[in-house]
């Protein structure tokens, strides 16, 4: 028999009814005086255990080092509320926001669960069920291992479940590009009204990431130097000049909107999100008979550029790599004018270019 406590000290005791957790815990949180005069402890309970062993341990543990009891019982979704409230705040950018907002929105089997209540096959279990691709689920994993961290400093957890199992993604071998063949583009042309083709082309014909593309703003077209700013990730690729190939310059006058934000939008008018566009685009390659990644797009822009002898560093500006010859990146300006004469160089016309050596830096 255990020794009774003092007032104020909680208490132990047995619930009625047969349950698997008969033995429950509780603290005094404050006092109340009775009609009668005499003070009356508040409870609030710490939980149920399987054993009068396990609450009396629970018990002593919240006396030696008192938590707030109520965060225990935050959800899920309460306490990415809590978290992202914090660390969106540290985030340049709108479109990281929405990496994370995805990845959360891909949770929702587990919302309404109770933080400790959540275990490693929970976790597992809604990465392997969601319905997107690897980067997406690698992006879960990486918000669970930022929320858990959170709950670990606030004391809403006693152990991080993030950390016990590893997400592998297949692992994308860079080597190994699919460039689109000059007869399959001229097939998109050929389907250029169907659903997001003509953003394809788009990207075929500027080398700009399928992500960079979709955060092009209408306020960034020049239409008397057909030019346009974009681009993120680095910072050689953020906020570059873009030349509009004299091909494409027809989509971004179609696409154009002064009154909306960005120049390719979804059936709604409203943003397209990219797994919007890659469900888009595996449709269209589907239809098509092709077999390609939306990245891919941009491979076959820098294998052409390539294969006409384009200079590298100007190549460089356009799709927005490093360029690591100090002479070239310091004291040489180029004018618009040199990228667009570059940029004209791009024509997928007549043979399909050669591949490009192993070793380039293809993102």
């Amino acid at each position: 028999m255990s020794m009774k406590r003092p007032n104020g000290a909680g208490s132990v005791y047995k619930l009625s009814g047969k349950r698997r957790k008969p033995w429950a815990a509780r603290v005094t949180v404050g006092w109340d005086l009775s009609e009668d005069g005499r003070l009356r402890q508040i409870y609030q309970p710490i939980g149920t255990f399987p054993s009068r062993v396990a609450a009396e341990t629970a018990l002593n543990n919240y006396l030696q080092n008192p938590y707030d009891i109520n965060s225990r019982q935050l959800t899920f979704s309460e306490v990415y509320n809590l978290w992202s409230a914090e660390y969106f705040s540290t985030l340049k950018s709108k479109s990281s926001v929405r990496t994370v907002t995805a990845a959360y929105n891909h949770c929702k089997p587990i919302h309404n669960m109770r933080m400790r209540d959540l275990r490693v096959a929970h976790l597992q279990g809604v990465i392997r069920d969601a319905k997107t691709g690897d980067s997406t689920k690698g992006r879960m994993k990486s918000l669970f291992n930022m929320m858990y961290k959170y709950c670990l400093i606030h004391e809403i957890v006693d152990v991080d479940y993030s950390a016990l199992f590893v997400h592998k993604v297949g692992k994308r071998n860079k080597l190994n590009r699919c460039p689109f063949l000059n007869s399959e583009i001229a097939s998109l042309w050929k389907w250029e009204n169907y659903g997001i083709t003509d953003m394809i082309l788009f990207c075929l014909y500027s080398g700009f990431r399928p992500s960079e593309m979709l955060l092009l703003e209408n306020k960034n077209v020049d239409f008397d130097r057909w030019m346009v700013v974009g681009g993120m990730k680095t910072e050689a690729g953020r906020d570059r000049l873009v030349p509009i190939h004299e091909k494409v310059r027809h989509i971004v006058k179609r696409h154009f909107d002064a009154n909306r934000r960005y120049l390719f939008r979804n059936e709604k008018n409203e943003f397209m999100t990219y797994d919007q566009y890659r469900g888009r685009f595996k449709h269209i390659m589907s239809q098509l008979n092709m077999t390609h990644t939306p990245h891919e797009t941009r491979h076959t822009f820098i294998t052409c550029a390539k294969a006409k002898h384009m200079d590298d560093n100007l190549l460089k500006m356009i799709v927005g790599h490093e360029i690591t010859d100090i002479t070239e990146s310091v004291y040489t300006h180029r004018p618009a004018s040199d990228l667009a004469v570059a940029m004209a160089l791009i024509d997928y016309s007549g043979d399909d270019p050669a591949a490009i050596p192993a070793g380039f830096d293809w993102d």
